[in-house]
């Protein structure tokens, strides 16, 4: 994100919140932060974002859930903090708890919760995809005990480092031809339902632009989807508010040519050129604003004028693409979310280039935490030990800056 941009964010959250604070209104403040925000020059905005925040309403205690935080308003003490650093780096969809270990370990948290001076335990992957130092993983268990959440908290981080190396992702992997050409397979021996494809490198849902156009213009270029009997394949989505002018502008059934994405993000690819019949037309989203989709030999390109994350099947059901009647679909995501899931008779998680990338060896990290997990060997096991902090102030003379107040996401402010 630019720096302006961010700016514009963070001072309409603040005066807002301001003139709340001023009315009396606020005896709280919950911030659902995903960790995954990346601002230019800045290493930590969210960690930025939090001390704007406080600023206004004095030193608040961000909690996992809005009900730890109803909980603890009533008290005249503040909750320690555990935080142990874990030096892993990992994709989302290298983690996820649909397989092991992260299921295990996920699944261990409520009898953590659940013990004695413990409110909540939490794991953060990370966001892999920063080279910023706050990147890596990291335990963190709040409550009232000092003793109890130290204790917890070191025992979640040894368990998550003895299971490093037994992370994979969720789903089959390769590049995104082999991933076509799975699909293909599948269609060939008469498979019922659609076969998935992340475009993952470009998941809008992890911190992409939406706008990347390198899968399109190869599935464009590849004549057994866009020639004579190809496969039904929808391909979402790019957003370009220039082509949507165009599109709308256009008669629907008749053949037009557009150039179409990489305002944004133009690193990996630049933009491309579609011809083929304008299909459909859409309005009223309010995510992706007006919609329109092309037909290009088997192809159904989906184009919108805002940037949208197509991670559902009513996001196709709703333009008139019912994922029932597509042989492949191809979109911007890395693990599938539930209902994309459960209709998937395959699936392959495509390697592609983007801001997202899943290869995390290709973005060349040059400011994380080294040694990282997996990047770097260990000559020595790491010290997982607990940083402790009672409000913000440092429990036991760890010599940790003041302001290490918020952590999500494996991250520090």
């Amino acid at each position: 994100m630019l720096p302006r941009v961010y700016a514009d964010f963070r001072d309409r959250m603040v005066r807002r919140l301001a003139s709340l604070v001023a009315d009396g209104g606020v005896d709280g403040v919950y911030l659902d932060i995903h960790g995954a925000m990346s601002v230019v020059g800045i290493d930590d905005a969210e960690g930025d974002l939090v001390t704007a925040l406080r600023q206004v309403v004095g030193p608040e205690t961000r909690e996992r859930s809005a009900r730890d935080l109803v909980d603890w308003l009533g008290r005249d003490e503040r909750p320690v903090r555990a935080w142990v650093p874990v030096p892993i780096l990992l994709a989302g969809e290298q983690t996820s708890t649909r397989v092991e270990p992260a299921r295990i370990l996920y699944g261990r948290l409520p009898e953590v919760t659940a013990r004695s001076g413990v409110t909540d335990a939490g794991i953060w992957v990370g966001y892999a995809w920063a080279d910023e130092p706050r990147c890596h993983a990291t335990v963190l268990v709040t409550g009232s005990d000092a003793a109890a959440v130290t204790s917890a908290a070191e025992e979640v981080a040894a368990q998550l480092w003895r299971v490093r190396e037994e992370f994979d992702f969720v789903a089959p992997t390769g590049t995104l031809d082999e991933a076509i050409d799975a699909a293909l397979v599948h269609v060939a021996r008469g498979g019922a339902g659609p076969y998935l494809v992340s475009d993952s490198g470009d998941n809008p849902g992890a911190g992409g632009s939406g706008d990347v156009t390198w899968t399109l213009t190869r599935l464009l270029g590849r004549a057994d989807l866009t020639g004579p009997g190809a496969p039904v394949t929808y391909v979402a989505s790019v957003f370009d508010a220039v082509a949507i002018e165009e599109l709308f502008a256009a008669p629907l059934g008749e053949q037009v040519s557009v150039t179409v994405g990489a305002r944004v993000d133009d690193r990996v690819s630049g933009p491309v050129s579609v011809t083929g019949v304008l299909l459909s037309r859409h309005e009223g989203d309010p995510a992706a604003g007006r919609i329109a989709v092309l037909a290009v030999g088997g192809l159904r390109v989906i184009i919108t004028e805002l940037r949208k994350a197509f991670h559902a099947v009513d996001d196709f059901a709703q333009i008139g693409l019912d994922p029932a009647h597509a042989a492949i679909i191809v979109t911007k995501i890395g693990y599938l979310e539930p209902t994309l899931h459960d209709i998937a008779a395959g699936w392959t998680l495509a390697l592609t280039p983007g801001p997202v990338d899943q290869d995390l060896a290709r973005l060349g990290h040059q400011r994380i935490r080294r040694p990282m997990f997996p990047f770097d060997a260990f000559l020595a096991e790491p010290a997982l030990a607990a940083t402790v902090l009672r409000g913000r102030e440092v429990v036991g003379g760890v010599d940790r800056p003041s302001g290490l107040v918020r952590l999500s996401g494996g991250e520090e402010a």
